[in-house]
């Protein structure tokens, strides 16, 4: 029986010989050391894993030939998140938590060194619906664009909060930021930007695996664009742009300008071309600024992801 382990750290996944015959022919996918970086600082660090079932079309056993093993290993680490049987991390901190989800919700269980177990101490996490923390690096803010900066300075608008303004923390290692945002509810964001158009985090190691906590916790990931657990990977370090936390905050802001293109796409800006271009620019950055301060509802069933919605009847330009 062989299972298959791919790594962050590793060009290709790896095929591994299972003897134990309790253990099943599983896909691991991980990142063994999330906010390396923060090492010598004294900083949060963790590891993400998600654990996907083989591909019953792809099966590991029928190749002797290595280089087919390779690709059979590609073949059934490449699943979108939405196929994940289990996913978790491990934070390295003030404690040490191992938070984990096998599709039926999400338990968080503390190291207790006095005994060297690990001991339930958050049962059926449930992130709240809306928060009033964000965490973004917004040093790489002039990189973004302008929706996204757009988001993010409305969230400093006391005004538009019911008098207080969201409060900002970034640690820069996933794990920890995650682990607050999902205790305490708002929004944690990687966008990509004019440097990196997909962001810097990878699909299968972290993104995945993070959403589906958040889903499996009653919050969302997103791409800015669509479900973060919806993308089929095309390449095993694939990355993507990640935002992900309480619904509300991933609904706003997934709706992005580029969403409302199809919406949109029905009204006709007639005149000369130079004229047309112009009119249609000036309209939807119009049209942008008034859908974040319109009414909007979020709603997510099963498999279909976040779906924004708004009336655009009613926004005036």
């Amino acid at each position: 029986m062989q299972g298959v382990l791919a790594s962050e750290e590793e060009d290709f996944p790896v095929a591994v010989d299972i003897a134990d015959a309790y253990s099943g022919n599983y896909i691991v996918v991980f990142d063994p050391l999330d906010g390396s970086s923060n090492i010598d600082a004294g900083i949060s660090v963790g590891s993400i894993f998600g654990i996907y079932e083989p591909d019953e079309e792809c099966p590991m056993d029928s190749h002797d030939d290595a280089e087919k093993l390779v690709e059979q290993c590609v073949v059934n680490v490449c699943q979108p998140g939405k196929d994940l049987a289990g996913a978790g991390y491990c934070l390295y901190s003030s404690s040490t938590i191992l938070v984990l989800s096998v599709g039926t919700g999400v338990y968080g269980f503390t190291l207790d060194p006095a005994i060297g177990e690990f001991v339930l101490t958050h049962d059926n996490v449930k992130i709240p619906e809306t928060g009033k923390i964000y965490s973004f690096n917004e040093g790489n803010m002039a990189l973004w664009d302008q929706p996204t900066q757009d988001y993010i300075n409305s969230l400093k608008q006391p005004e538009k909060w019911g008098g207080k303004p969201y409060s900002a923390r970034y640690i820069g290692s996933l794990v920890g930021d995650f682990h607050r945002t999902l205790l305490y509810g708002g929004i944690y964001g990687y966008p990509g930007d004019s440097k990196n158009e997909n962001g810097k985090l990878r699909l299968l190691y972290e993104c995945a695996p993070m959403s589906y906590l958040a889903e499996q916790a009653g919050g969302a990931g997103s791409t800015g664009k669509m479900r973060v657990l919806d993308v089929m990977p095309d390449a095993v370090h694939q990355r993507v742009p990640l935002f992900v936390g309480s619904k509300k905050e991933i609904s706003f802001e997934a709706f992005d300008v580029a969403l409302l293109l199809t919406q949109l796409a029905n009204t006709r800006i007639s005149n000369t071309t130079n004229t047309s271009f112009e009119a249609t620019a000036t309209c939807l950055h119009c049209t942008s600024v008034a859908l974040r301060n319109a009414d909007w509802s979020s709603s997510q069933s099963g498999g279909s992801g976040v779906t924004s919605q708004i009336d655009i009847s009613r926004v005036k330009l």
